[in-house]
């Protein structure tokens, strides 16, 4: 019989856990590109409200 392929070899078939992994590794720059634009959303976020605070106490 002639294999393609598509099916696993005895013993290597994965587990839950390797395929979520596999998935997390394929999708990892969406997710720091999204960590970033979070980060820096946050950052100002910050800035705006320590200069408000800033700003109302010093008039």
């Amino acid at each position: 019989m002639h294999d393609n392929g598509t099916a696993h070899a005895a013993g290597k078939v994965p587990t839950r856990s390797r395929r979520l992994l596999r998935w997390a590794h394929r999708r990892r720059r969406t997710a720091l590109s999204l960590w970033l634009r979070g980060a820096c959303y946050g950052a100002g976020t910050g800035a705006v409200s320590f200069a408000t605070f800033w700003l109302r106490n010093h008039m």
